[in-house]
């Protein structure tokens, strides 16, 4: 019997809402026992170090360079994601050395494809100092150095879950929104397809934070409101991403929020929900077979006008929209199990990538191993 291993995956996305916490017992391949998850939203100050970060780290040309307040962030981030596992493990009752490894993402606070760069905040080996256990982090580097684009790596994960919603759902196309979108296509053959499929949280939360204060738009309720510029939604969708050959993955930075004064804050907000549900079809065009069914991870799934606008796009092409909720998978835990079975994945040498994923030359492995002890 294939030995399974207990796994931490820690989340903290593009949206830079906070650290999602989730527990896997998996053998990194088709056995998957979801566990336990939490999340610890970050506070005004961190976000707005965060968001500085951001910036700092535009002037980054070696990925090892940690310009401006970047050194000083990047250990006050882990040591907050370690104070996450530490509350976790007293929530749940599980002993550190009952946890077999954690996967830990980092933040992103610099994604340049074409210069095969990436760049993920969060120091693995102080992590499993802090924690007792044992860490895989920088899982997106490896890639990069074999030609693929360093993004999506979840896809994998949506595989393994893909089994459980039957064969009537193929092809199926899991749908992430989070601060960027992205989709995992699987067919009837179990072949994946994955990419960035558009912006997603992060222009209505910036367009939001920017009118007035608050981090986003909840449930969607300023967008409710408003109504679709289609003038703004056309800028949007006219960008050459959506039009390009090859498919490529995101950077926050690439997709700008409206100035101020283009629309009132309900238009703009409504707006760019639609560009965020129109850009994942728009993607959806690339991929080898339209999907049957979309179901819908990620932050996004909770703002009712892009889960509305999904369903209407999506029955225009017969396909159907489900919230990964209603199937009885986490939809906001979702990517952090995924750092977690990927982190079993790299201590077996198993592939985190594909061609058909990233644009990797081969299935290809990737993270680095820091031992607690």
């Amino acid at each position: 019997m294939t030995e399974l291993l207990r796994a931490i995956g820690l989340m903290s996305g593009t949206s830079l809402d906070g650290v999602d916490v989730a527990l896997l017992a998996t053998d990194g391949q088709a056995s998957v026992t979801r566990g336990p998850s939490m999340a610890f939203p970050y506070d005004k100050a961190m976000r707005e170090a965060l968001k500085q970060g951001l910036a700092d780290a535009k002037a980054i040309e070696k990925r090892h360079e940690r310009p401006g307040g970047l050194a000083a962030l990047e250990r006050a981030q882990t040591l907050f994601h370690a104070a996450a596992v530490a509350a976790f493990l007293k929530e749940t009752g599980i002993l550190p050395q009952d946890v077999h490894v954690i996967g830990f993402h980092g933040q992103t606070v610099l994604h340049r494809p074409h210069k095969a760069l990436t760049v993920q905040i969060g120091d693995g080996p102080l992590l499993a100092r802090e924690t007792g256990i044992d860490v895989v982090y920088d899982m997106r580097a490896n890639d990069m150095m074999h030609g693929g684009q360093g993004a999506p790596l979840v896809p994998v994960y949506h595989a393994a879950l893909a089994e459980w919603l039957g064969r009537d759902a193929f092809p199926v196309c899991f749908v992430n929104i989070g601060g960027i979108s992205n989709l995992t296509a699987i067919d009837r053959h179990g072949e994946i397809a994955a990419y960035d499929s558009g912006p997603g949280n992060a222009l209505i939360d910036q367009w939001v934070e920017a009118h007035t204060g608050e981090a986003f738009d909840a449930g969607g309720g300023i967008a409710a409101r408003g109504a679709v510029r289609e003038a703004l939604v056309a800028r949007y969708l006219g960008h050459p991403f959506f039009t390009a050959n090859q498919r490529l993955s995101l950077d926050r930075n690439d997709f700008s929020p409206p100035a101020k004064g283009e629309a009132s804050l309900e238009d703009g907000a409504r707006s760019l929900a639609h560009v965020t549900a129109a850009a994942i079809f728009a993607s959806a065009r690339h991929l080898p077979e339209r999907p049957r069914s979309y179901v819908v991870c990620g932050g996004g799934r909770h703002n009712r006008v892009i889960m509305a606008d999904m369903a209407g796009l999506a029955a225009k092409d017969g396909a159907t929209v489900v919230n990964a909720d209603d199937l009885g998978l986490n939809g906001d835990s979702m990517e952090a199990e995924a750092w977690a079975y990927l982190a079993v994945r790299s201590l077996k040498g198993l592939p985190l990538t594909f061609p058909g994923t990233t644009g990797v030359v081969k299935p290809i492995s990737g993270g680095v191993l820091a031992k607690a002890k």
